[in-house]
């Protein structure tokens, strides 16, 4: 690794080698968990450099496969996973300045993979009334690259899924790591090679995502006495055809009282949550229904002033991994668990694992679409002692039928969402033939003897064929 040889090569390029600076970029949101805290918080890159182009792009590629560098990238590193942590050091590759909106078309939006998601949705607002599909809790920080590279869906994925499914990446622009880089323009299956990847396999340059109209969302938490009641009433408000929403978090007690502190005065100790982002005009049909469960509307963003609502976090910021985030600001012993409770024993397997784990784990729903069923994703915070605990707990969901997508991992196989597979592997073998990309990231190119056909659950499954 020659890293004055490639300061030269790729001169006038912004680089950066301020030590706290490259450290600070050479993070993500890895603390997140214990396990990953101890055994990733000596990574550090050797530099960070900002391509503010594709042509900057292709021409630091070529210098670090010349030079034998590793390329870690990185969108604002607002990942869980050390998905954006250099393990061989060498460039931390920061694409924030390639954050352009390129073209704003009925439908679709096509943009730089450094766009911030909140500006991208500011954007085709004003253009057009139209918004994004979906977003992550951290929408108002996270790139669209690093949404596509990292995550796995978010807020509106309780209409329109993942980003697993056709339709929800609609192309993909990509640049290799080979001695001479080529881009490569993906659609259709072929975006399974670099979606969820964490930048293995290819560099995204430009994302073309599809939109949807854009709604007024109203904020409303709706408290029960029983989480269960509250999961139920979810459950069935995903399910209704006429109240369109865009989340349906539930959260038991008494993490909402105890770690939504800004909302605190809004909630009792005992309260179980129900989050929702509900469509301005169904908000009245919404109230109907929720009165229907029994429930109690205790926050209702329509109906309170500016005044009132200054300084209260959007009702996202309370829901999928931000919920985890404002338990740790609270008490440094929380972390999580990544769940998937398959339909349709969804909810009969939620109530079994929250009774048997009572006051240990913190039950944590999102109810989203998946296979085309209603179900809820779990992303239950736990109340963390050891490693080993950990991993009886998560031994004892997946026993009971409930599936870990592990985030104490920071391997695409070890986490359960991405497969690799003998098509994964060989076009990462086109596509980065050194294996410089994310190093240290895909067990199956470090470890020939990986088993390849393991049978378990994979949220980003393998690819059907080669090519």
């Amino acid at each position: 690794m020659n890293l004055d040889a490639l300061r030269a090569d790729i001169d006038g390029i912004r680089i950066e080698d301020h030590p706290a600076i490259v450290r600070q970029k050479s993070r993500d949101f890895y603390w997140y968990s214990p396990v990953l805290k101890q055994r990733l918080d000596h990574v550090v890159g050797d530099l960070v450099v900002s391509p503010a182009n594709e042509e900057e792009l292709i021409r630091v590629l070529r210098a670090c496969y010349r030079h034998g560098v590793p390329v870690t990238p990185r969108g604002s590193g607002t990942g869980n996973y050390g998905q954006a942590m250099p393990l061989s050091g060498g460039v931390v590759l920061s694409l924030a300045e390639m954050s352009d909106i390129r073209q704003i078309l009925p439908g679709r939006v096509v943009c730089g993979p450094g766009a911030i998601l909140a500006d991208i949705d500011r954007a085709t607002r004003a253009d057009s009334g139209q918004e994004m599909r979906m977003h992550p809790s951290t929408y108002n920080t996270a790139t669209i690259g690093g949404f596509i590279a990292g995550g796995s869906g978010g807020v509106g994925s309780i209409r329109w899924g993942g980003l697993r499914g056709l339709g929800n990446v609609l192309r993909l622009r990509v640049v290799t790591m080979e001695e001479e880089p080529r881009i490569l323009e993906l659609t259709g299956e072929d975006l399974h090679k670099v979606t969820h990847a964490y930048g293995t396999n290819g560099i995204i340059s430009e994302v073309e995502i599809p939109l949807t109209a854009a709604y007024e969302w109203v904020d409303v938490i709706v408290a029960f006495d029983d989480f269960m009641d509250g999961a139920r009433f979810a459950n069935a408000l995903a399910r209704e055809d006429g109240i369109l929403t865009k989340l349906a978090t539930v959260v038991a007690a008494p993490a909402p009282h105890d770690y939504f502190k800004r909302h605190q005065k809004f909630l009792a100790a005992g309260d179980n949550v129900v989050i929702v982002m509900v469509a301005a005009h169904a908000l009245g049909p919404f109230l109907t229904f929720a009165a229907q469960y029994d429930g109690r509307t205790v926050f209702n963003a329509a109906q309170m002033s500016a005044e009132e609502l200054k300084g209260i976090p959007p009702a996202f910021e309370l829901t999928w991994n931000h919920t985890t985030l404002r338990g740790l600001r609270v008490d440094p012993n929380i972390t999580y668990l990544q769940v998937h409770y398959p339909f349709p024993r969804h909810l009969e397997l939620v109530e079994t694992l929250n009774r048997r784990f009572e006051g240990e784990v913190i039950g944590h729903l999102e109810f989203i679409r998946f296979d085309g069923n209603v179900i809820c994703s779990g992303l239950p915070l736990v109340r963390f002692t050891t490693e080993q605990r950990l991993d009886e707990i998560i031994a004892a969901f997946e026993e009971t039928g409930a599936p870990i997508f592990n985030p104490h991992r920071y391997t695409l196989e070890e986490g359960g969402m991405k497969q690799t597979n003998a098509a994964q592997l060989e076009f990462k073998r086109q596509t980065d033939p050194r294996g410089l990309l994310n190093p240290g990231k895909m067990v199956a190119w470090d470890d020939p003897g990986y088993d390849l056909n393991s049978g378990r659950l994979w949220l980003f499954k393998g690819l059907q064929k080669a090519g």
